[in-house]
């Protein structure tokens, strides 16, 4: 990976270069020497949830599982107030899952994965006539008799970006094109992945059906499932019938075979701890990740990487002495099918004073670019943070920043946030897939992530009031 040499280079400054570039912060850079001194404490945490744990999609027994593990593992890292709070959630899981294209060629099977939330096909499947459209907003503004009775297909084909940018873009094919498409009377609908890797590796995600539509079966094709499907449709539509220049072109047909079931009402929960402050009058700082993971993989960069870098940023400015605000850790529940953990936490505790909020959530490689959403009077200590990241290769950003799925509904509520972007031009290759395995993620630039936070953390964690009230 083009990254993991310079990454490293800037991983052996030294902690000296940190505590000059930000001279004046009331942190000691001890916790950044910690963090050079222990340079797995991240990637322990990520290795071991997924190889005892594995897939842990929400409200499962696997979720569970991992609430049990995470509450064992925090309470033995020597965090306090460790507990489980738990909500419950409408749960789907998926059941056999077959794809082919049968005609007018000679018959294929294509890699096919439902997406959350699909209707059933029932056990006996369907079959029906493809009906092709170049994207989301094709789909959204043909003729509902374009549609009706047919399986769906969307064609968005996105590409790699260092910031993720195109997911919001290409995403809303699945986010919400399977409603649209049940809107216009569609029997079915698959989509090109929301990727960026050429294996044959559906992406699986959720989808959401409007209160009063009825839910349609609703899959994703592997990237070059998708092309062969595109280079039958072409041809088909090329072909008249035998013997004269008129007519219609032949149809593309699929057969489909999508079991899911809703399970009702089941329990799911977010893990909470914290590192507790010297000042119970200064307002906490939260930090996020989430537990629960698709089936597909085991939930590597999606997100048990993100669990270990924050947890190993508030390790070892713990172990650098008490900081003075209160650092809370949660690991939130349910968040790949509709961010219930991340509701419910601030159903519970979205009446509390929150310093700053922040969430890593974009896989496991270098932290690029820092972003602020602070109050006017933190703009000194915006500086500081710059100037502390700076020698680990991150720049500052010049947009706001917009937290993450977990901690949007405080930010949404006006408590500060702090992004540490993420490269992320190769996330969208594993993200969602049988992919998501920790071979893939790069221990080099894990620990770049773990040293950025806990430059941030601790100067956060000592900041005073008149820089965050």
């Amino acid at each position: 990976m083009k990254n993991i040499g310079r990454t490293a280079r800037l991983l052996t400054l030294s902690a000296a270069a940190l505590a000059a570039a930000s001279a004046g912060a009331a942190p000691s850079p001890t916790a950044v020497e910690l963090a050079q001194q222990g340079k797995d404490l991240g990637w322990w945490i990520v290795e071991d949830l997924t190889t005892e744990i594995g897939p842990r999609q929400a409200a499962t027994e696997a979720e569970a599982a991992a609430r049990v593990w995470a509450v064992r593992r925090l309470n033995e890292m020597g965090f306090q107030n460790v507990r489980e709070e738990k909500f419950t959630m409408p749960t789907w899981v998926r059941g056999d899952e077959q794809a082919s294209l049968v005609g007018p060629f000679h018959p294929q099977k294509l890699a096919v994965t439902a997406l959350g939330n699909s209707a059933s096909t029932g056990p006996k499947g369907i079959e029906g006539e493809v009906v092709y459209f170049a994207s989301f907003d094709a789909l959204q503004a043909a003729p509902d008799t374009m549609v009706k009775g047919k399986i769906v297909f969307i064609d968005h084909q996105m590409a790699p970006t260092q910031d993720g940018s195109g997911y919001g873009t290409y995403g809303r094919g699945r986010f919400t094109g399977p409603n649209v498409a049940a809107k216009k009377g569609a029997m079915a609908i698959v989509i090109r992945s929301i990727g960026t890797d050429d294996h044959r590796n559906p992406h699986t995600g959720v989808t959401n059906f409007d209160a009063g539509v009825k839910p349609i079966p609703a899959a994703a094709l592997s990237n070059p499932d998708a092309d062969q499907l595109v280079r039958q449709w072409e041809r088909a539509q090329a072909m008249r019938p035998a013997g004269g220049h008129g007519g219609d072109p032949e149809t593309l047909r699929m057969k489909l075979l999508l079991t899911p079931r809703n399970l009702g009402q089941q329990t799911s929960g977010n893990v909470i701890a914290e590192v507790p402050g010297s000042d119970p009058a200064a307002s906490p700082i939260i930090i996020a990740c989430h537990l629960d993971s698709w089936d597909l993989g085991t939930g590597a960069i999606d997100d048990a990487a993100g669990c270990g870098i924050i947890t190993a940023a508030a390790k070892y400015v713990m172990m650098a002495g008490q900081p003075r605000r209160t650092i809370r850790i949660l690991w939130a529940g349910a968040e790949e099918v509709g961010v219930f953990g991340g509701k419910a936490y601030f159903d519970a505790h979205g009446k509390e004073k929150h310093a700053v909020a922040l969430e890593s959530d974009f896989g496991a490689d270098r932290v690029w670019r820092i972003d602020f959403k602070l109050p006017d009077s933190a703009k000194q200590l915006a500086d500081r943070l710059s100037a502390a990241v700076a020698p680990f290769g991150v720049v500052r950003g010049r947009q706001p920043a917009n937290g993450g799925a977990d901690i949007g509904a405080l930010v949404a509520a006006g408590v500060p946030a702090i992004d540490l972007a993420q490269d992320g031009t190769r996330y969208f290759d594993l993200h969602h897939t049988p992919d998501d395995t920790l071979d893939k993620i790069d221990p080099v630039q894990l620990r770049q992530n773990v040293m950025v936070w806990t430059a941030v953390l601790a100067i956060l964690a000592n900041s005073s009031d008149a820089e965050l009230p």
